[in-house]
């Protein structure tokens, strides 16, 4: 399981004092409210000229909201010149900081990656690649194993009459798959 999760996506500057405007990858996006740091990624060049990976923590001084998106407000960082360089960035936290989820919600970084399996056979379809998030629900995007579907990839709605079991720990995820979904 990841220790980190992504809540949002830093997609451009805000004002010219600092502030960032977010696109938030959480379903609830008054949750940077509550929020008090996140993590972000870097990649400082270092000694040899070469980029590497580091995380840097900022801590929240504000949030408010405009349309679909956040806009928050680091301390210490006061002007778009310091913030530019967090342009396309991950916004992280720590697991343990994350909002709790109810019965049957997992976070998208614990779906990728699951084996997906029939649930009458429990024959292997193939891997959950990513989750795409639209209006009325979720959808599984399902890389097939040779042979399954004509192009190798599946989109399973996430409703319940197609996902009839995930379990984390296992990795696994059963599904059935309606009539019309596989393109043989």
């Amino acid at each position: 399981m990841e220790d980190m999760l992504r809540v949002g996506v830093i997609s451009s500057t805000h004002g010219l004092k600092g502030e960032v405007k977010v696109f938030p990858t959480t379903d609830d996006v008054s949750r940077f409210s509550s929020l008090k740091k996140v993590f972000i990624e870097t990649n400082p060049k270092n000694k040899t000229g070469k980029a590497g990976t580091e995380i840097q923590e900022l801590e929240v001084e504000g949030v408010k909201y405009f349309k679909q998106f956040a806009i928050v407000k680091f301390m210490g960082i006061n002007s778009i010149d310091e913030v530019e360089k967090y342009k396309g960035k991950d916004l992280m936290i720590r697991r343990e900081d994350a909002v709790p989820l109810e019965e049957n919600e997992y976070f998208i970084a614990d779906l990728i990656g699951l084996t997906v399996i029939d649930e009458t056979d429990g024959t292997e379809i193939g891997t959950l690649m990513d989750v795409i998030q639209t209006g009325a629900n979720d959808v599984y995007q399902i890389r097939t194993l040779p042979g399954i579907t004509k192009n190798q990839q599946l989109l399973l709605p996430a409703i319940e009459q197609c996902v009839k079991e995930v379990d984390i720990e296992n990795r696994v995820m059963k599904v059935h798959i309606m009539k019309g979904l596989l393109d043989l």
